[in-house]
């Protein structure tokens, strides 16, 4: 392209000379023909920045001669070899340029070659022709390194290559100016047209944008369209939309086979766990070690006074004090008499508790010297009472009534109308005019239906005092002391509705507790008041159908399931919160929940009767 370019630049220079020389033979031949005048210029020539004037093709190869075109072939060929060297001093630069012909290239194909985008397939060709070049340099001088060298190179052309068909980042500091990586601020350089044709076809462009395209009636898809492909880069891969078909994967060869190996040994391996366990229950050394792993209490203490408080009242000493004469403990005769002693009576504790503050330890035998209420036995009386009482009531309250009528403090009531009394009451009145005494007695009826139903809704209770009401009733108070009940199930793991009953129940009765479940032992612990425990007692043992659901033995037979009540008394206070399930794998793990809140022993007593239970049922 550059050739081209120069070749009209050397045409519009060396212009005026052919002219001159054309000019000076046609004058000086004379005899051969008229005076061929210049051709005119004309006024849509356009001259160029050095001043010199261009003309149609046609014209200016009519006029050129030899001898310019002989400066011309010249000039192209000294082109040609300028060219060449640049191309040779980029191809050492570049290893993309290795792969370009060198020989019988022409110059504009070199340019273009230069011009055009790097692709993958280029890329890929240039690090192939590389790496033989490398193998061909290695074999002839037997060095390694000049293996490595262009390899590296045919690399790091291609890594080059494959960033170039990227967009660069764009990356903007915090005032909104275009930085590279380093942090310095880039110029972007802006392109404006020059040429009067390329500044007219911008203010066409802009006019057109800004009047909505009037003069333009284009097609909505296809502007759609253009808006669209104006923000594509082809430069970026996307991902395909069609989704890859999912190819067979097959089984690798044996796999069955171990799965099918591997239960055969787990069903050979229960079978024996089996057997041993029925012998080891034929023996009694499952049970007998079951009993001897449950570890005894160890808050109590083991060691035995030597002498008991109550001996300490009448003997002199100690127990070893001996008396000289008799041989015997010494005693002080003078603490013994034939009066009977009797212990001091105290009161029981009432809702209050005092807390000593110095040594900060609960005492909830300690109270006030009167309870917060009075307390009175109830008193039980029979119908025949009850009615009689009732009687009497009514009594007083109509001879109250009547004697404010006498007073004349309240107006007497009208008389009770009814249709059997209607004759009987009003006599000739209902005779003369029977119908409107009839609906004056039916109003009156109405009148005394509509009180009554007003006086049951007045005393009725809303909502929140029917919920208060059966909250109360269920309420009771355990400050005095708290019943407790231990219940022991078989199975109860996998059932969830009889879970659900045990869970519900409990939170509705007001009660707390906890539910422990282990393996062939899940206890029950509820804590409340005698009448919730009652109820809940009822649920336990009669509601729930515990007969309907099978459980596993310890001989791997399906068993009944089975609920036992354990243990039922009263304790100080309440040593769980709200119920809740706790699933333990370990018996040492249970037992150790139950001694977190104290009561280890409710779990002895359960998991003792558990292991007594299955050792009976396989004899």
């Amino acid at each position: 392209m550059s050739s081209i370019i120069t070749r009209k630049d050397g045409d519009g220079n060396d212009q005026k000379l052919p002219r001159k020389r054309a000019a000076a033979s046609d004058s000086g031949g004379g005899g051969g023909g008229g005076v061929v005048e210049a051709p005119k210029k004309s006024r849509f020539d356009v001259k160029d920045s050095n001043g010199s004037e261009k003309h149609e093709d046609a014209t200016s190869a009519a006029s050129l001669s030899s001898q310019q075109i002989k400066l011309m072939m010249a000039h192209a060929q000294r082109e040609i070899e300028e060219r060449k060297r640049a191309l040779s001093n980029l191809r050492d630069k570049d290893p993309l340029l290795a792969s370009v012909p060198q020989i019988g290239m022409p110059v504009a194909l070199a340019a273009q070659a230069l011009a055009k985008k790097p692709t993958p397939e280029d890329a890929e060709k240039a690090r192939k022709i590389a790496e033989l070049q490398a193998q061909i340099r290695a074999k002839l001088t037997g060095n390694l390194a000049s293996l490595m060298q262009p390899t590296a190179v045919a690399a790091a052309a291609a890594a080059a290559a494959q960033a170039q068909e990227r967009p660069k980042p764009l990356i903007l500091d915090e005032e909104g100016r275009t930085v590279d990586k380093s942090g310095r601020t880039i110029n972007i350089p802006t392109v404006t047209p020059t040429l009067k044709a390329n500044i007219r076809a911008k203010k066409r462009e802009v006019f057109q944008r800004q009047t909505g395209g009037v003069g333009e009636r284009s097609d909505p898809a296809t502007s759609a369209q253009d808006e669209a492909i104006k923000y594509f880069d082809d430069r970026i891969a996307q991902k395909p939309t069609v989704r890859n078909k999912r190819t067979l994967r097959f089984h690798e060869p044996g796999k069955f086979q171990q799965l099918a190996e591997r239960m055969r040994m787990k069903s050979q391996l229960e079978r024996l766990q089996n057997e041993i366990s029925q012998i080891a229950r034929k023996t009694g050394i499952s049970s007998a070690t079951k009993l001897a792993l449950i570890a005894p209490k160890q808050d109590m203490p083991d060691d035995v006074p030597a002498m008991e408080w109550w001996d300490s009242v009448i003997l002199t000493q100690d127990m070893e004090t001996v008396d000289e004469a008799s041989g015997k403990i010494s005693i002080r005769q003078t603490a013994i008499s034939n009066l009977i002693e009797h212990p001091t009576q105290m009161k029981p504790p009432s809702k209050y508790i005092k807390w000593d503050f110095e040594s900060e330890i609960k005492n909830p035998f300690s109270s006030l010297d009167e309870p917060l209420k009075p307390v009175y036995l109830p008193v039980f009386l029979t119908k025949k009472e009850r009615k009689k009482l009732r009687r009497q009531n009514r009594r007083e309250a109509w001879k109250e009534e009547q004697e404010k009528i006498r007073l004349g403090l309240v107006a007497p009531p009208e008389p009770k109308l009814r249709i059997s009394n209607l004759m009987r009451v009003l006599g000739s009145e209902a005779v003369q005019d029977p119908t409107k005494m009839e609906q004056h007695v039916r109003e009156q009826m109405a009148k005394r239906q509509k009180a009554h139903e007003d006086a049951n809704n007045a005393r009725k209770l809303t909502s929140e005092q029917k919920s208060e009401k059966k909250q109360r009733k269920l309420r009771e108070d355990t400050s005095c002391g708290v019943h407790v009940s231990v219940y022991r199930i078989r199975d109860l793991q996998d059932n969830q509705s009889k879970k659900f009953k045990v869970e519900t129940n409990a939170k509705q009765l007001q009660m707390t507790g906890s539910v422990v479940l282990f393996r062939d032992c899940c206890v029950v612990v509820v804590e409340g008041g005698p009448k919730q425990q009652k109820k809940y007692r009822r649920l336990m043992l009669h509601r729930i159908k515990w007969e309907e659901d099978l459980a596993k033995g310890n001989d791997g037979q399906d068993v009944p399931n089975s609920c036992v009540l354990v243990w039922e008394g009263t304790s100080q206070r309440r040593h769980f919160g709200e119920i809740k399930f706790k699933i333990f794998p370990m018996e040492k793990m249970a037992r150790e929940f139950f001694q977190k809140h104290q009561v280890e022993h409710y779990w002895d007593l359960a998991y003792s009767g558990a292991v007594l239970e299955a050792s009976s049922d396989q004899q």
